[in-house]
């Protein structure tokens, strides 16, 4: 790798980290009700917290940004700065570290799910055979959590199912590794999570239609 490659590789990631790292749950919390999120619900700075602690349009406005945090990196900013593969694998482990450990809240952050989703659409744009294996995370995220209401859980099992999904269908190498990698960080981020589900405390999300 000559040195015009590798500061643009190094600038792509720090570029994607940094978008990653934008708090959207704490700013919206900030702007709509002038509260610190981390204070209230589980305190965490994601979506599900966000729908939560403020409201379902509030909620849904941050799952979306949080979605774009992840798309944006890998299509935008590895595409004007290093377009190769590798490149928007970096910036699209950048973008998640940014948000599970972001510089704007002493390197707390949220957990990653929807920033991961969306770095794994921006990256199907390049990886076609990856397109199934995220289509069918969504599905199996959906139904796990159309049957548990438990939001932690249904991550959880996607995280898991990703690998096994992109091993199957034959996924190149390099997204076999990244989808190991976000199963490790989703696994280590619900840690907290996975104490409260053994214990059956965790909370469920009451749906329209149940009682």
């Amino acid at each position: 790798m000559d040195i015009t490659t590798l500061v643009k590789v190094l600038a792509s990631a720090g570029l994607s980290y940094v978008i990653g790292s934008i708090p959207t749950a704490y700013i919206f919390g900030r702007l709509l009700k002038g509260l610190d999120i981390r204070q209230h619900g589980s305190g965490n700075v994601g979506a599900t917290n966000a729908f939560r602690v403020l409201g379902k349009g509030p909620g849904t406005a941050v799952l979306i940004l949080d979605i774009i945090k992840g798309i944006i990196p890998v299509v935008f900013v590895a595409g004007f700065l290093d377009a190769s593969v590798t490149g928007r694998i970096i910036a699209a482990v950048a973008a998640v570290c940014g948000h599970n450990w972001t510089c704007f809240l002493n390197f707390k952050g949220g957990k990653g799910i929807a920033t991961t989703l969306g770095v794994l659409i921006g990256l199907t744009v390049v990886i076609p055979q990856a397109r199934i294996a995220v289509l069918l995370c969504v599905v199996v995220w959906t139904l796990a959590f159309l049957v548990s209401r438990i939001v932690s859980l249904s991550s959880l099992i996607t995280a898991i199912c990703l690998p096994v999904f992109m091993i199957f269908f034959v996924a190149p190498t390099s997204m076999i590794i990244l989808s190991i990698v976000f199963c490790i960080f989703i696994v280590l981020r619900h840690r907290p999570n996975i104490h409260r589900l053994l214990s059956g405390q965790e909370p469920r999300v009451r749906l329209p239609w149940t009682k």
